[in-house]
């Protein structure tokens, strides 16, 4: 009898168990695998935080654009700093900022990739609604606090500002490398071209299938966030699911594009903004 009675309470226990565990699975909502929110969780990875420096500080003089605001499909509004072309025309150019926020670096970025291209009206979105981190702890915040669909409805918003005759082209660092790629992946049939700058690339084939511009991305062999092993992922990834994509590797440290990093290299920099300059170029001009 005592050996029945202990084999009932162990069927019961595991019933109990097997019961508790099917309950916490319906329940608990397992990690997102998006692109940008694995990115975003790197603000809790201490060795990612501290190769960001605090920029250095820097204010851009004599504006050539202006800040502009746009309903979003979420019901809000949005705001950016555009500068128009000089004439008329449906190139656009989205510039997504790095984890400090729309700050005067990246608008100065805007301006001098508006000055090269010409023939484009440059808009810098701001995914932050507002905020500029001038320290590295808050710019882990802000980051890690940004809602994707509140981001994806700023970036839907500006589609809709731009037309649905525009040709848009995408460019991000760090943090807006990703949201390069995402922008592109939303703009759909209106996409032309995605520039990342060691941002998390997206993986997933099924969604890389259904983009329309080839991409250029440029990362750094030292990096040891956006690792050279997940840009060969993503080469792969690419290629199955036949998108045309340019990888560009620099003996350079994460964010060596950025002149606010006391890390900043100016050779690899300005050479990635040659090769950027002209793949933008070449596919606004097909």
């Amino acid at each position: 009898m005592k050996k029945l009675a202990f084999l009932l309470a162990l069927c019961l226990f595991i019933f109990q168990a097997a019961t508790a565990q099917e309950k916490m699975s319906c329940c608990v909502k397992p990690a997102s695998n998006e692109a940008t929110t694995q990115f975003a969780m790197l603000a809790n990875d201490k060795s990612f935080v501290e190769k960001h420096e605090n920029p250095l500080p820097f204010t851009l003089q004599k504006q050539a654009g202006k800040t502009i605001t746009y309903k979003t499909p979420d019901g809000k509004t949005a705001s950016a700093y555009e500068i128009k072309a000089a004439k008329k025309t449906n190139n656009y150019l989205f510039v997504i900022h790095e984890w400090w926020g729309l700050n005067d670096y990246i608008k100065q970025e805007a301006e001098r990739l508006h000055r090269e291209l010409g023939d484009v009206n440059v808009i810098a979105l701001d995914l932050y609604d507002g905020k500029i981190a001038k320290e590295r702890e808050q710019a882990m915040q802000y980051m890690q606090a940004v809602n994707n669909e509140r981001a994806k409805a700023i970036i839907q918003g500006a589609i809709t500002y731009a037309g649905s005759k525009a040709d848009i082209t995408t460019i991000g660092w760090c943090f807006g490398g990703g949201w390069s790629l995402q922008a592109a992946l939303l703009a759909g049939n209106q996409a032309e071209a995605a520039v990342i700058y060691y941002g998390m690339p997206e993986r997933d084939v099924e969604r890389l299938k259904t983009l329309k511009a080839p991409v250029l991305g440029i990362f750094a062999e030292q990096d040891g966030s956006i690792t050279p092993e997940i840009v060969r992922d993503f080469e792969a990834k690419m290629k199955e699911a036949d998108k045309k994509v340019t990888i560009k590797m620099y003996d350079a440290v994460h964010a060596f594009a950025n002149p606010s990093n006391p890390k900043y290299d100016q050779e690899a920099a300005e050479d990635a903004h040659k090769l950027a300059v002209e793949f933008i170029r070449k596919h606004l001009d097909e």
